[in-house]
């Protein structure tokens, strides 16, 4: 068993996202007589798989839906990861498709460094908010819809 100090130490990872991840059902505990936490050493291959899933870009719902998946909440192997990261892949996709269409866009906005365009393609790009006046409409309080 791992003390929080520990865990947090091995992984890398702050007490405080541990603590995070706890709250969020990522990962789970053990209480002391005394109220401390106490981690299976297992809790660093999932505090490893959160991590790597959030670098390449999911939430941490996503995340937790697929941990969701493991029978008995048990820690992730290659095998899980194999199958989770295929499941994955098309949601990547679109998020590389996303940011490539977001660079060919940012081409446009370097003239004028402004992103206060009536029809910006970073800040507005199907001039949804063309009808509301041009500047950055969205940053000034008197313009929201709310």
């Amino acid at each position: 068993m791992l003390t929080i100090g520990q865990l947090a130490e091995r992984s890398g990872v702050a007490t405080s996202a541990i603590r995070f991840y706890e709250e969020r059902g990522l990962i789970s505990s053990e209480r002391t007589t005394g109220n401390q936490r106490r981690y299976l050493k297992s809790t660093l291959r999932r505090v490893a798989f959160v991590r790597t899933a959030q670098r390449i870009g999911l939430t941490l719902e996503e995340i937790g839906e697929a941990l969701a998946t493991l029978p008995d909440s048990r820690t992730p192997t290659k095998s899980d990861w194999h199958r989770l990261s295929k499941a994955w892949r098309p949601r990547l996709d679109e998020q590389i498709r996303r940011i490539e269409l977001l660079r060919d866009r940012l081409d446009g906005c370097i003239g004028c460094g402004c992103l206060s365009l009536k029809s910006c393609a970073l800040t507005n790009p199907h001039d949804d908010l063309a009808e509301r006046g041009p500047g950055a409409v969205l940053l000034d309080p008197r313009r929201l819809p709310w």
